[in-house]
């Protein structure tokens, strides 16, 4: 999927949207996010050493799971996070750098769903979590 595919799946929207790319394979979802180095996250994260804030790791992860909740539910719910788990930083994510995150489906109960997600540049883990969401329709 394209941005403009995965604004069909997601309310975000530019400078929001987070990932580039996600693709759904085997029940896995997978995403990539290219860090330019002129993201508004790093303008103060830090002068003259960017690195990616690990809040926004945790929200690129967040929205590739994303696209494993649109085949479990109908259209039109807004995916909200309700928490954050067993998050861990590994290494940094820097201008140049591709992030690419994996995510799976852990389970679901009602309107929640909790997933787990890794996120890698050039194979080396840089941030894993788990996270849950709640699906609420407007």
């Amino acid at each position: 999927m394209n941005q403009e595919e995965i604004k069909k799946l997601l309310p975000h929207r530019d400078a929001m949207l987070l990932i580039d790319e996600a693709e759904l394979r085997d029940g896995v979802a997978y995403g990539r996010k290219k860090i330019r180095g002129d993201e508004w996250f790093l303008q103060g994260h830090f002068p003259e050493n960017p690195v990616v804030p690990g809040v926004i790791l945790c929200e690129i992860m967040g929205q590739s799971a994303c696209v494993l909740l649109s085949e479990q539910t109908e259209g039109g719910a807004t995916p909200f996070f309700t928490g954050l788990d067993k998050v861990r930083f590994k290494n940094s994510v820097r201008p140049g750098d591709v992030l690419e995150t994996e995510c799976t489906l852990l389970k679901h109960k009602g309107v929640f769903y909790w997933a787990s997600g890794k996120g890698y540049v050039d194979g080396k883990l840089c941030v894993s979590a788990e996270f849950s969401f709640a699906l609420i329709k407007e």
